[in-house]
């Protein structure tokens, strides 16, 4: 067992001992090898089923780090511009406003569209041709590419819906032939799981503490569901099996594996990996008003990071602590995932400290 292994196995099992955490995955590549494949607790908390590395588990937003590479490989591959009007492919779009909106607006989160339309609460989701019209119809909360806010559950629908337009396929289907067959990680990420495959996945559970309230006055941009991760949510047979790519399934090794091909060019080649850490879109985050430093796809930096490291990371994080990342200057690809939901990030970031520890070491 490697040093770097052994820390961070030491660290989620004593997270687990101490009942901070119930089951805990961490995956690291570096320069394309895996020098971490740690975990720790179980899989169902009823049962005692353990936790393997090989365990699904619902990781909320950590999957529209998937959603933004398949982006850029429908880019890549002659599908879709990052500069063409969405309405190229999706005329109905064009309304209130929405008709100069791009790619680039999509995947920058400045689009105008953070929020559901209100018709569209979570029994909808299943209905992708109602959630895709009420988006196509909804007017912007800005004039798309003037701010940014995250878009919690838009973001996938609207790629994925420029992705259908362009190809015929659903997102869940070019996740399976762009990324984990090509990558022999079929079964480790998923849009819309197989019925078949429920029995393999863990179970979620939320953790019994105050969770962060909404605004007072009533000027929440997101509905609570959209904000509030919910065990009960990622536990349900229609969720799990339903193509909703802002959210999804996954093992840490799955993400990470991902993300290492996109860092050895597997998957898009030195010039996109440039577009895919760029700064793209700088400001402040109307939904969080928190400062937003964007890539197309990704935010830049990795969470945690002190302002020296100056970190180029890119990735996102998932409501409950996931987390999931690449770093180009470091050359390594990151994932944490994790069965207990929590309102903070604190195992992942404890975990990527003792990581940036190991690797500042080792230079």
């Amino acid at each position: 067992m490697s040093e770097i292994q052994e820390r961070i196995q030491r660290h989620i099992d004593a997270r687990v001992g101490t009942g901070a955490e119930t089951g805990v995955q961490v995956a690291v590549y570096r320069d394309g090898a895996l020098i971490v494949d740690a975990v720790a607790g179980t899989a169902d908390p009823a049962t005692g089923r353990p936790l393997t590395s090989g365990t699904p588990i619902f990781s909320f937003s950590t999957a529209k780090n998937v959603v933004a590479t398949l982006a850029h490989l429908l880019v890549a591959r002659g599908f879709l511009d990052y500069d063409s009007p969405v309405v190229d492919v999706w005329p109905e779009f064009g309304v209130h406003g929405k008709d100069k909106a791009t790619l680039r607006h999509v995947l920058t989160h400045t689009v105008g569209l953070p929020a559901m339309p209100r018709e569209i609460g979570p029994g909808e989701l299943p209905d992708w041709s109602r959630v895709c019209a009420s988006l196509a119809a909804a007017e912007p909360r800005w004039r798309p590419g003037t701010a940014v806010g995250y878009h919690s559950y838009t973001f996938g629908y609207l790629v994925g819906e420029l992705a259908r337009r362009a190809t015929g396929r659903r997102m869940c289907e070019l996740l399976r032939e762009w990324i984990t067959t090509p990558l022999g990680i079929e079964g480790q990420l998923y849009f819309a799981a197989p019925p078949e495959s429920l029995p393999r996945l863990a179970r979620l559970e939320q953790q019994a503490c105050p969770w962060p309230g909404d605004p007072d006055d009533g000027d929440a941009i997101l509905a609570p569901w959209e904000s509030r991760p919910s065990a009960d949510f990622g536990n349900a047979a229609e969720i799990l099996c339903t193509d909703i790519p802002s959210v999804g399934i996954a093992t840490a090794r799955g993400l990470a594996t991902m993300f290492d091909a996109v860092l050895q060019g597997e998957l898009v080649d030195a010039a996109r990996l440039t577009d895919l850490s760029a700064l793209a879109f700088e400001g402040t985050d109307q939904v969080f008003g928190t400062r937003a430093r964007m890539a197309l796809g990704f935010p830049i930096g990795r969470i945690g990071a002190p302002a020296e490291e100056n970190s180029g990371a890119f990735g996102w994080p998932g409501g409950g602590g996931s987390y999931a990342y690449a770093d180009p200057a470091r050359r390594v690809a990151f994932a944490l995932t994790k069965t207990r939901l929590v309102p903070n990030f604190d195992t992942a970031l404890s975990v990527t400290t003792i990581l940036a520890d190991h690797l500042a070491g080792t230079r």
